[in-house]
């Protein structure tokens, strides 16, 4: 039990170190572009939450709305602490079946270019101010941040699902 309670634990951790990586990846991508540390939050909260899909209201200023900016960080966090505790599962399921390693670090792979295809499909509506590289960025630094606790949380992770145990 007590590899499931640290599988869990690791898995929170690791949802929350990508949840905060994206949302200080797209402040500081938002300060850059001139357009204000929440703007991209703002925009996909509205999107989410208030069905906002027409792109031609981004060439107007564009108030905050404080009550969809935290719903949509609640969203995100949420779906964060998931992929981290589905991805902690893995590892963990990986390290007690090295003879399945492999096929885990696909899985692992493949969900990260699920991750990144759905979320450019549901801002297609947004790509001039959400561009495609932008998203791949976030997610690559969200795995960065996330994988850099794992690996010193669980030595020798990153040897069984990089080189697993070969067949005799």
């Amino acid at each position: 039990m007590a590899s499931g309670n640290r599988t869990l634990r690791d898995g929170l951790v690791m949802g929350l170190i990508a949840s905060v990586a994206v949302a200080v990846f797209y402040a500081f991508f938002d300060v850059l572009a001139a357009r204000g540390k929440l703007y991209t939050v703002d925009l996909l909260g509205k999107a989410l939450f208030q069905h906002l899909r027409d792109p031609s209201i981004l060439l107007l200023p564009v108030q905050p709305d404080t009550r969809v900016i935290l719903l949509y960080n609640a969203v995100h966090l949420a779906v964060s602490l998931a992929i981290g505790v589905t991805v902690a599962w893995l590892v963990g399921y990986a390290e007690q079946h090295p003879e399945r390693a492999r096929w885990v670090t696909a899985v692992i792979i493949g969900g990260f270019f699920v991750t990144v295809i759905l979320v450019g499909m549901l801002t297609a509506p947004f790509r001039a101010m959400l561009p495609w590289w932008s998203i791949v960025v976030a997610n690559v630094v969200a795995v960065l941040f996330a994988g850099w606790y794992l690996l010193r949380r669980r030595r020798g992770v990153f040897g069984h699902l990089i080189f697993p145990m070969r067949s005799a």
